[in-house]
């Protein structure tokens, strides 16, 4: 996605007022170049990916700290890069929970009974395909999708469910719905 600095500028101005959309903005035209970033870092793609979705929940939560003198990826980066060394330090000091085993034993519980009537996403998709695309999506996005959509839990209960802040859950449902959109796109061009 291309997109100017004037459109950039205007994208932080209005996240810093609240508005999701601009979020969105900010989070699709940044996330290749921070998930790459790391990618290259660590050669997982599970830790890049966690990584990332860290540093947009940093940067969203900063943002109003964030000096326009500088790139906004540079910025970002920067985030990415101090998230990686602090959790490098961390697991070095610490045994680390493999989230991914405990992501495949939620995945086993991904119900599939009949969707509510309050998610139009879930509504306007057969139930069926859309279980399909969801389950070829990686096991964490799964996660915060059941418990989100299908279990119906409030951003707070997941939080508290997976262990992960608040902004992190957001962070991770707004890619994952991304990531969703995109399946279901793809899956009606094709």
């Amino acid at each position: 996605m291309e997109i100017n600095d004037q459109k950039i500028t205007e994208a932080i101005e209005k996240a810093l007022k609240g508005d999701q959309i601009a979020f969105n903005t900010l989070l699709n035209t940044y996330w290749n170049q921070v998930y790459g970033f790391q990618l290259k870092r660590l050669k997982d793609e599970y830790e890049a990916e966690e990584i990332t979705i860290q540093t947009f929940s940093k940067a969203f939560d900063k943002l109003a700290t964030y000096d326009p003198k500088y790139a906004f990826s540079t910025w970002l980066i920067t985030i990415s890069k101090n998230l990686q060394i602090d959790k490098s330090r961390k697991k070095n000091s610490q045994p680390e929970i493999d989230r991914r085993n405990l992501a495949s034993e939620q995945l086993k519980k991904i119900p599939d009974s009949a969707p509510t009537a309050e998610d139009k996403l879930i509504t306007e998709q057969n139930l069926a395909e859309l279980l399909l695309m969801i389950k070829q999506l990686k096991p964490h996005y799964q996660e915060v999708i059941n418990l989100r959509y299908f279990q119906e839990k409030s951003y707070n209960e997941i939080a508290a469910l997976m262990d992960e802040s608040l902004s992190n859950v957001k962070v991770k449902l707004l890619r994952a719905k991304n990531l969703l959109a995109a399946l279901i796109k793809t899956k009606r061009e094709g």
